[in-house]
């Protein structure tokens, strides 16, 4: 198995370099307003093409080492100011965003998007919230956080929809699995990082969580909001 490893990593090594050898990143010959201009049509291209948001180190690799991606990005969203759409930074990358000013027109045309939205209900919902507060959190920590059992169909569902993954064993009599939220949870919230999660008080406005049941290690959901098939 150690072999097989080594060879892989030896053939993906040889692979980048042969893209490098074939795409000239540098581009010394160009004038340096040409050179930065070639490198924003490659940034916004990648970006452009890629199904989920395209990471520093991805988008490093078709400019120069002087590059800067962050000057890059200012400068295509400058250019993209008066467009329908942004780069927007979402889960540690950069992806194409269509703006909030034109969501009814998408609504409205019934067009398949990219990414189309995972229909959750408010229990599920209520589930992911508490997870991506409380996390790495196990089933029967939510289920006693909840008052009631958290079923393992709920969290399957979520799951299957990306929004969660398997984080480390508890320390708990039995070591039961904690659950996470994944990359694909902040990019489908529009979340960089977990730290831009909203605070509390609108989760509060909306009737979901309890800033006082949070805040002692319990979560608080409003039957009333809770339909009675969950």
């Amino acid at each position: 198995m150690a072999g097989s490893s080594a060879i892989k990593a030896r053939g993906r090594r040889d692979k980048d370099r042969q893209h490098d050898v074939l795409l000239d990143r540098e581009l010394e010959d160009l004038p340096a307003e040409l050179r930065w201009r070639e490198w924003m049509l490659r940034v916004e291209a990648v970006i452009f093409a890629a199904n989920e948001p395209v990471s520093r180190e991805i988008l490093a690799r078709v400019v120069g080492q002087s590059c800067s991606i962050e000057l890059l990005i200012d400068d295509l969203r400058e250019e993209l100011r008066d467009r329908p759409y942004d780069l927007v930074a979402v889960a540690g990358g950069w992806q194409h965003r269509s703006r909030s000013a034109y969501a009814s027109a998408i609504r409205a045309s019934q067009a398949p998007t990219r990414g189309p939205a995972v229909s959750l209900s408010e229990n599920e919902a209520a589930v992911l919230a508490a997870i991506a507060y409380m996390q790495p959190v196990t089933r029967g920590e939510l289920s006693n956080m909840f008052g009631k059992e958290v079923s393992r169909d709920t969290i399957a569902s979520l799951r299957d929809a990306g929004f969660l993954g398997s984080g480390p064993r508890s320390p708990t009599p039995g070591a039961p699995y904690t659950y996470v939220t994944t990359k694909h949870f902040l990019s489908a919230f529009g979340l960089e990082t977990l730290r831009e999660l909203p605070d509390l008080e609108r989760l509060e406005d909306a009737g979901l969580l309890s800033r006082q049941a949070l805040e002692g290690d319990a979560l608080e959901v409003h039957e009333s909001e809770v339909s009675e098939d969950d």
